[in-house]
């Protein structure tokens, strides 16, 4: 390491770019994984991180990419194998350009999502890309690991925002992609190898991503229903009614608000009485439009259809973020409780109430748990998270928790879906990817992967196997 340590010091970098690993590169969000690392690196530039690619390629020296941190499969951290460096792309936080008239933008990999948020809205345009840690994820990560978020009904995954990107590859090549044509045909599109990659085959430094205009009025509803059966119901009628003005459409079981009455954080509960169900229900629309009163004449069709039991219309934007606040919360309460084993999958759409109905049974053969089902309806990705009794703590399930996840997954897999929907691979799900993976796809992936990366730095055991 020392090698390694000396060719970061010839390689030019300011001196302040190079320290000792903290507590904060080392850790995870949920706290189940701690990783090692002979030092942190964060270059101001481009080519400080081709430099540093460089120096560890020379000393054969493993490497992971560092956005934000709050990757919740453990894919920014490492605690096997010799002690890696952090390339950390904190100070790379630039808005390079951004193009109006195009819908474009170009940020560094260490601009944080809100901020990205919030130098689209000053031109009177969005980027959709919306989630619950958009105040600490940065875009590469996000990138890096093909985010979702709520929007993904309307505007697609991160891949689907980006037009192009720049990429220092394994080997300390630079590969300017950074285009905002929206029609380029110029070979392989390496854009979209790179993003999902997580950092296996290369460091995200910068991308262009696409700007959408200002939905000119907004509202949100909350919706009871009464079952995931009559949820599916009211997101097909949505769908039919409102068209490309549905933005978002969630569903949260109550087990979420009670997490939230029993542990924080304070939020303003909606209902004297938790629903056993409810959807959120978002809509953007255009000049001239009324969300309210799309959302009234949708709830009035879906109550007499039995979709719907009863409702709130947000009757302000304060409301409308009320809303969502609530939504946005139930990860936190999640994490105070201390959930056994967490589950980010998807399901084709049609067939997530017979997920639902089937999973608990599975659970029952293991033990005795506490649900929490809550997601993404409109794009088939839920949150299916088992949670000790109350008394209970999830170290006192810990031997179970092989046994939980392995039902889970193998309950998605039999239904056609897939056992990472949003959050990555990772190194948490480098066996179940494995297990569950389509055997061509997986060579593939490895032949690509000894192509571009042929000395194994590049975060390696996330993904695939070190």
């Amino acid at each position: 390491m020392t090698d390694t340590l000396n060719a970061l010091f010839a390689a030019g970098l300011p001196q302040d770019a190079l320290r000792p690993p903290e507590a904060q590169y080392l850790e995870e969000p949920r706290g189940r994984w701690h990783g090692k690392a002979a030092a942190v690196v964060a270059p101001f530039d481009t080519e400080g991180v081709a430099s540093v690619i460089r120096a560890c390629a020379t000393t054969r020296t493993p490497v992971i990419p560092f956005g934000g941190g709050t990757g919740l499969v453990g894919g920014q951290l490492s605690d096997e194998g010799p002690a890696p460096v952090i390339l950390s792309l904190e100070r790379m936080r630039a808005i390079r350009a951004l193009d109006a008239l195009a819908g474009t933008m170009t940020v560094e990999a260490g601009a944080i999502l809100s901020d990205v948020h919030a130098a689209a809205e000053e031109e009177g345009l969005i980027f959709p890309l919306t989630l619950a840690s958009q105040g600490s994820a940065r875009m590469g990560g996000l990138l890096a690991t093909n985010a979702g978020g709520v929007n993904v009904l309307r505007y697609g995954n991160a891949r689907d925002l980006c037009l192009g990107i720049e990429a220092v590859l394994p080997d300390g090549s630079v590969m300017h992609t950074l285009s905002g044509l929206r029609k380029n045909n110029m070979g392989y599109d390496l854009r979209h190898l790179l993003i999902g990659a997580e950092g296996t085959l290369g460091v995200i430094t910068a991308a262009t991503l696409r700007l959408f205009p200002k939905p000119a009025a907004t509202g949100a509803a909350l919706m009871v229903v009464p079952d995931p059966d009559a949820a599916l119901g009211l997101l097909g009628l949505a769908q039919a009614r409102v068209g490309a003005g549905l933005s978002a459409f969630e569903i949260m079981h109550r087990t979420g608000l009670d997490f939230l009455r029993e542990v924080g954080p304070e939020v303003r509960h909606p209902f004297d009485e938790p629903p056993d169900w409810m959807c959120l229900i978002d809509l953007g629309m255009g000049p001239g439009d009324s969300p309210a009163e799309a959302l009234e004449t949708l709830f009035a069709e879906a109550h007499e259809s039995g979709f719907a039991t009863d409702g709130l219309i947000a009757q302000s934007e304060a409301q409308r973020a009320e809303f969502w606040t609530l939504r946005e919360t139930i990860p936190l309460a999640n994490r105070r409780i201390g959930a056994i084993s967490s589950h980010d999958i998807s399901v084709p759409v049609a067939a997530i109430p017979a997920f639902i109905a089937k999973a608990p049974d599975r659970l029952a053969r293991i033990g005795d748990y506490r649900i929490n089902c809550f997601g993404h309806l409109g794009d088939g990705n839920l949150h299916y998270n088992v949670f000790p009794r109350p008394g209970r703590s999830r170290a006192d399930h810990e031997a179970e928790r092989p046994a939980i996840k392995r039902a889970i997954h193998d309950l998605v897999h039999e239904m056609g879906g897939s056992i990472s929907a949003e959050h990555g691979i990772g190194r948490l799900k480098v066996d179940d990817l494995e297990r569950y993976g389509d055997p061509a796809k997986l060579a593939a992936m490895r032949a690509i992967k000894a192509a571009l990366d042929p000395l194994g730095i590049m975060n390696a055991g996330a993904v695939l196997r070190a």
